[in-house]
């Protein structure tokens, strides 16, 4: 049984919701359920309310009208998404598709509209996704504009590293999600050949290891040395 309040309290922006506040939400929220490639909402699409990851993964990307892609983030159960067009009113700036078989918690935004206007003081805890959001554009932005490929892509794999390391056992940092080459390309917005020769020079450098749609970070310092 999937239990609403651990996606309410998982989330550190969201843990210290007084208890009161974490049963409201729980009262007012729906799980939904999603097969794989499933679409949860499409770019341009109204902005209904705010969705926590429960189960699966989450797929943000948008597309060019040639049908290009750019995977903007793989988002993994205890985050949230939606949060732009809850706040500011206007469309879905990004696809989200269900990557396997997944499960979100959904808050209509008519009600998280009714209980921020009688509890205005809950917007400290909302904000901070918003403004995470805003950062992690900004730092997309200035690294397609000032970096080389192989900064960008030290930067994406710390990015990585941060919201998805787990220790192996001591033969490195694991980044714990099923990221082909092709997704890193389009993260990136380069081809898949441009990735590959990157990643295997990275590898003969003992930098990273790779394996069939993984990544072990086996020197973090050395992908920070790149960004110097």
């Amino acid at each position: 049984m999937i239990d609403k309040r651990q996606i309410l309290t998982a989330n550190p922006l969201l843990s210290g919701l007084p208890s009161d506040v974490v049963e409201q939400l729980m009262a007012v929220s729906v799980v939904r359920e999603l097969l794989d490639s499933e679409r949860l909402y499409s770019q341009g699409d109204n902005g209904d309310g705010l969705f926590g990851v429960i189960q699966g993964r989450i797929r943000l990307s948008n597309c060019s009208k040639e049908g290009k892609e750019l995977l903007v983030m793989l988002v993994e159960p205890g985050d949230w998404i939606g949060e732009i067009s809850l706040l500011d009113g206007l469309p879905r700036s990004h696809d989200a598709v269900a990557v396997g078989d997944s499960a979100v918690l959904f808050l209509p935004r008519a009600k998280f509209d009714a209980l921020l206007k009688a509890r205005p003081e809950l917007y400290q805890f909302f904000i901070p996704m918003l403004c995470r959001k805003l950062r992690l554009a900004l730092s997309y932005v200035e690294g397609a504009a000032l970096f080389s490929l192989t900064e960008r892509l030290a930067q994406r794999i710390l990015e990585l590293l941060k919201f998805y390391g787990v220790d192996d056992g001591g033969k490195g940092t694991l980044i714990n999600v099923h990221l082909p080459q092709e997704d890193l390309a389009k993260m990136l917005g380069v081809s898949r050949q441009a990735i590959s020769r990157e990643l295997k020079r990275l590898e003969n450098d003992g930098v990273i290891e790779l394996a069939y749609g993984k990544l072990r970070v086996m020197d973090p310092h050395a992908l920070e040395r790149a960004l110097v």
